[in-house]
């Protein structure tokens, strides 16, 4: 009899906390945010907007960037960009988490070099996760 293997559905835990910089300006859906990533085993370190997401970021070292779009001082699509325009965090993941829908907006996102880009009210917090996962190939 073989042994029983576990479901694929089971995720393994990273075995080196992966980083996260999670940059969302709305208190409430940031909060459900850490306490879900952190239960995922991940460290998670929130900001509430792009200025401070920009400062964070080079002393945070990110493994991922969960990035809004519309957000105070700096806007999402501006931080990705100095993001990737700076030498210390222009390999840093990048997803973008945003209520940005329309096809110009992805297309910008994607021009700036965004990892992934999802639209809230397109996804739940279980594939945000996923997403976050894949991009982490964890």
């Amino acid at each position: 009899m073989e042994p029983a293997q576990a479901p694929d559905s089971e995720q393994k835990k990273p075995s080196v906390q992966k980083r996260i910089l999670l940059v969302e300006d709305d208190d409430a859906l940031a909060n459900v945010y850490l306490i879900r990533l952190q239960a995922e085993s991940f460290d998670v370190l929130r900001v509430a907007n792009g200025e401070e997401a920009l400062a964070t970021a080079l002393k945070y070292h990110p493994d991922l960037v969960l990035l809004d779009v519309m957000m105070p001082k700096v806007s999402g699509f501006d931080v990705l960009d100095i993001l990737r325009n700076t030498p210390e965090t222009s390999n840093v993941k990048v997803v973008m988490l945003t209520a940005l829908g329309q096809e110009s907006d992805i297309e910008r996102a994607k021009a700036l070099g965004v990892n992934d880009y999802l639209v809230k009210s397109q996804v739940v917090i279980a594939d945000v996760v996923e997403r976050i996962r894949q991009q982490l190939e964890i």
